[in-house]
C-alpha cells in the first residue's frame, strides 16, 4: 500500500500545483509549464524511492510492457494515480470557488482550435517523447538515476510548452480526467483523446526504447 499511497501523493502534486497555476495564479506559458515539470521533479525526489515515481497511467503503461512493474501493481498504480488527479482537483474547485471565479474553469485539457486527428497527434507525440527520455534515463544500462527525476521534470516542461496552445499538453491521462470530471462541457466529451494518445504513445515508446538497449 505504500507505492499507491506515493502514487496517489505523486499525481495529486503534479495535478494540484500545475493546474492550480493556471487557475489561481494565472500563469504564462512558461510558467505553466515550469509548474508542471518542478511538480514531478519534486514528487520523483520525494516519493519515486517508493513507487518508482510514475504519476502517470500512460508511464505505468510503458513500464508494464517493459516487465518493470507487473499486472497487479500497475492496476493498483493507474486507480492510485487517477484519484490523486481527482482529489487534487477537488481542491482547486475548492479554491476557484472561494475566490469567486469560473468553477467550470480548472486548468482542463482541450483542444478548441485543433481537430480532434490533430490533437491525437499531438499529444501522442509528445508522451511518445516523454517516455522516450524516462525510459532511457531511467535504464540500468545507461541511465543516470542521480539526475532521472531533474531531467524528467525539465523534459516535461518543455513538452507542456510545446503543447499548451494546441491541446493544454497533458501526456497524462490521469492529469486530464481530474479536472475534466469537474469541469464537464467539452473537456469531457474529449477525454477520450486524452486517455488514448498517451496511452498510444507511450506504448510506442516502450518498444522503441528497446531498440537504444533501455531494457535489460
Amino acid at each position: 500500500m505504500r507505492k499507491y499511497f506515493a502514487e496517489f501523493l505523486g499525481t495529486f502534486m503534479l495535478v494540484f500545483l500545475g493546474t492550480a497555476t493556471v487557475v489561481v495564479a494565472k500563469g504564462d506559458v512558461l510558467s505553466i509549464g515550469l509548474a508542471f515539470g518542478l511538480a514531478i521533479t519534486v514528487s520523483a525526489y520525494a516519493f519515486g524511492g517508493i513507487s518508482g515515481g510514475h504519476f502517470n497511467p500512460a508511464v505505468t503503461t510503458a513500464m508494464l510492457i517493459n516487465r518493470r512493474i507487473n499486472a497487479m501493481d500497475a492496476v493498483g498504480y493507474v486507480i492510485a494515480q487517477i484519484l490523486g488527479a481527482i482529489v487534487a482537483s477537488a481542491a482547486v474547485r475548492s479554491f476557484v470557488s472561494a475566490l469567486g471565479l469560473a468553477t467550470n474553469a480548472l486548468g482542463q485539457t482541450d483542444f478548441p482550435k485543433i481537430s480532434a486527428g490533430m490533437a491525437f497527434f499531438v499529444e501522442a507525440l509528445v508522451t511518445f517523447l516523454f517516455l522516450m527520455v524516462i525510459l532511457n534515463v531511467t535504464s540500468n544500462d545507461h541511465g543516470n538515476g542521480d539526475f532521472a527525476g531533474l531531467v524528467i521534470g525539465i523534459t516535461l516542461a518543455f513538452l507542456i510548452i510545446v503543447a499548451l496552445n494546441l491541446t493544454g499538453g497533458s501526456l497524462n491521462p490521469a492529469r486530464s480526467i481530474g479536472p475534466a470530471i469537474f469541469a464537464g462541457g467539452s473537456a469531457l466529451s474529449h477525454l477520450w483523446v486524452y486517455i488514448l494518445a498517451p496511452e498510444v504513445g507511450a506504448i510506442l515508446a516502450a518498444f522503441c526504447a528497446r531498440v537504444l538497449g533501455s531494457e535489460d
